[in-house]
């Protein structure tokens, strides 16, 4: 999918087969591969989410430490199970999530193809809007199944920090949030999520549609059909502007996903249950702007890291989904 806005401008710039659509994929081996393979993604990822969710935390002592200084805290406080805390949730959780996602993602991008097909627009703009808009439709139906989930696993990955509930599991956390707050509480932060990540994942793409365009350039590669890239080119090309898309929607979005993981793992302030505004007020009153960006570091990290791993990872496995004939 990452590929295709590149490939349909100039298809002599990736192989035929990066452009796999929804109807040429085996749905049950798309899906098996896709939760084995997003899941071991997730377990070399995890950790730095911990860091980043703890010294985002207020009241943990963590905030003005050193990512790494922090990592190496938690491991020694709690050895291997304190990095990897929430993780089981996570993986079991994100399962049904990650079918949601991706097929909301391929079967909206392939009714938008299907829907804008004879249109007298240009190919790239026409795969770039099917792509757009299927990312929105798949955020959209992912932040209802994900935001549960999520402040779920951020509340089990800051046990025992001020402010925070104690809580003994992921079924003890739901819990004691449905019975203090309701359906709302498992919801904290929806809004901001849906809000943000939307332009957020439109950043994500531009920065990595961009990326890649000037990397083939330097490359080389223009409208040659002679010329065409390797597997290897292929990969490296994706991983690198996997990297940068990631490192850049890191920097924008750092201070919103500050505010989110406050107010989702938080429960008081001692003015109450915590709002958008509140947490932001709080984090002006203890550090200034520099509050928001507490766990740039591992965000920044895991940003990187998580946009080069995913998009190799999701192209491959598209590719390991072909139907046999």
């Amino acid at each position: 999918m990452a590929v295709e806005v590149e490939a349909a401008a100039t298809t002599e710039l990736a192989l035929s087969e990066t452009d796999i659509n929804w109807d040429r994929l085996d749905k049950s081996r798309f899906h098996v591969i896709g939760a084995i393979l997003f899941t071991a993604q997730s377990a070399l990822l995890h950790p730095t989410g911990v860091v980043k969710t703890r010294m985002q935390v207020a009241g943990s002592g963590l905030a003005h430490m050193r990512g790494v200084s922090v990592f190496r805290r938690i491991l020694k406080n709690d050895g291997i199970l304190g990095i990897f805390r929430g993780f089981g949730t996570s993986a079991v959780g994100s399962l049904p999530g990650r079918v949601l996602a991706l097929t909301s993602l391929e079967v909206s991008k392939d009714m938008m193809l299907k829907y804008t097909e004879g249109l007298d627009i240009p190919e790239a703009t026409r795969v770039g809007i099917a792509n757009g808009v299927a990312g929105m439709m798949s955020n959209l139906f992912s932040c209802v199944y994900y935001v549960p989930l999520d402040v779920t696993c951020q509340r089990l990955m800051v046990q025992g920090l001020p402010g925070t509930t104690v809580c003994t599991g992921p079924f003890d956390v739901i819990h004691k949030v449905m019975k203090s707050e309701g359906i709302r509480g498992m919801y904290r932060g929806f809004g901001l999520t849906v809000v943000t990540q939307s332009p957020a994942s439109a950043l994500w793409w531009g920065a990595y549609g961009a990326a890649q365009h000037v990397i083939w350039r330097s490359l080389g590669y223009t409208n040659d059909a002679k010329k065409k890239p390797s597997h290897m080119e292929m990969v490296t090309v994706q991983a690198t502007a996997g990297t940068v898309a990631g490192a850049c929607s890191s920097v924008l979005t750092t201070p919103i996903d500050t505010i989110k993981t406050r107010l989702q793992v938080l429960d008081n302030y001692g003015v109450g249950r915590p709002s958008v505004m509140k947490t932001t007020k709080a984090l002006l009153h203890e550090d200034g702007w520099r509050g928001f960006y507490r766990g740039f570091g591992p965000r920044f990290l895991n940003m990187s890291l998580y946009g080069t791993s995913m998009i190799v990872t999701y192209e491959l496995i598209k590719r390991l989904s072909v139907k046999q004939l």
